[in-house]
């Protein structure tokens, strides 16, 4: 019930409760004292009765009033007082205060939106403490992954100092080797760079409408090419009748396909490298797979893959390589093109990952 119709309610209460027990006194008054008891309806009975009929109207008032006050105002006073509990406890740092109500009223409606607004504040600052830590294992990330290559290069120009390359070929190795480690970071940096831009969404999208079916057939190509050097074979499953076109940014589509086929070649083990590239159009958007032949993914690192920094390999070794923003960038940027990317792997069989963009009509 609204706080309106209780104090509605409680002012009616007040005059008809009083009347009616007014009347119930009189008539039960009057039938004891002179039916029962036979009083003198003319004599000092009457003034009696009327005496008490009056002492009994000023205790009905007063009771009836007290009550009526006291239900009204607990009914308010007592939500209130819970609403400056929860607010003083709130503002102490404690969100785990629950002030959730099951009322119907005003004050049940204010304190489940009070409820509603702790919920949030907690959730803020969940994500915030997450946030600082993503922020701090960022630092590490980038710290680490800048300074082992910085290391190698420090301890290779130190061996040419103390004349360790002391033949031409030792020479050329070192000064090759310094150049690759020099070349990885500079990649490393562009991620960063790219993955901040992403972030802040600072980083502008030229979108265009793009065939996917030719946008990957030259991208095949040229990758089948660079694969025959070590025996390994690209291809493109797709039907030439249906429509590929969709509206995306191309150059940030390249950057994504890159990216996969780059983590892919990565962790792929096997002699023969094998890329396999399906398109299927739906009705209303255009489903990409990109299938490798590696060792895959265990299935409870499968949901994390595409977070920031996040390596299956945990000894971030130089064996495997790469910054770890890969796929994090790549969902940046398919979820820009309102997309969405996912994955699919079992061991020893391969990887595919999926991702799905909006269909020109």
């Amino acid at each position: 019930m609204s706080i309106r119709k209780r104090l509605l309610l409680s002012n009616i209460g007040m005059i008809v409760i009083p009347i009616i027990c007014l009347f119930l006194v009189e008539i039960i008054g009057a039938y004891l004292l002179f039916i029962v008891f036979k009083g003198d309806p003319h004599g000092d009975e009457l003034k009696f009765f009327i005496s008490f009929r009056f002492i009994s109207l000023v205790l009905i008032l007063i009771i009836t009033n007290g009550l009526l006050t006291y239900y009204v105002s607990k009914s308010i006073i007592t939500p209130i007082k819970k609403l400056s509990i929860a607010a003083k406890k709130i503002s102490d740092g404690d969100l785990e205060y629950s002030i959730e109500s099951n009322k119907r009223d005003e004050l049940g409606e204010l304190s489940n939106t009070f409820e509603d607004m702790r919920l949030k504040i907690k959730e803020a600052k969940e994500t915030q403490i997450q946030y600082e830590k993503n922020r701090q294992e960022l630092i590490a990330c980038i710290s680490h992954d800048l300074k082992t290559p910085l290391t190698s290069i420090k301890g290779y120009v130190m061996g040419i100092q103390d004349g360790v390359a002391n033949t031409p070929e030792k020479l050329n190795r070192y000064m090759n080797i310094i150049y690759k480690t020099a070349n990885d970071m500079d990649g490393l940096i562009d991620e960063l760079f790219l993955y901040s831009k992403l972030d802040l969404q600072r980083l502008p999208f030229n979108y265009e409408k793009v065939d996917l079916h030719s946008f990957f057939t030259d991208l095949v190509d040229e990758l089948a090419f660079n694969l025959e050097k070590v025996h390994g074979t690209a291809t493109l499953l797709a039907n030439k009748e249906d429509s590929y076109v969709v509206e995306a940014d191309r150059e940030k589509l390249k950057r994504v396909v890159t990216n996969i086929i780059q983590n892919s070649l990565n962790y792929m083990d096997n002699n023969r490298k094998e890329i396999q590239v399906r398109l299927v159009s739906k009705p209303d958007e255009v489903i990409v797979e990109m299938k490798d032949n590696g060792s895959g993914i265990r299935k409870e690192d499968i949901p994390y893959i595409f977070e920031d920094f996040y390596r299956t390999d945990t000894s971030r070794n130089s064996k495997t390589g790469g910054s770890g923003l890969g796929l994090s960038i790549v969902k940046k940027i398919i979820e820009k093109h309102g997309g969405k990317v996912w994955a699919e792997s079992e061991l020893g069989k391969g990887t595919s990952i999926y991702f799905k963009l909006k269909k020109v009509i």
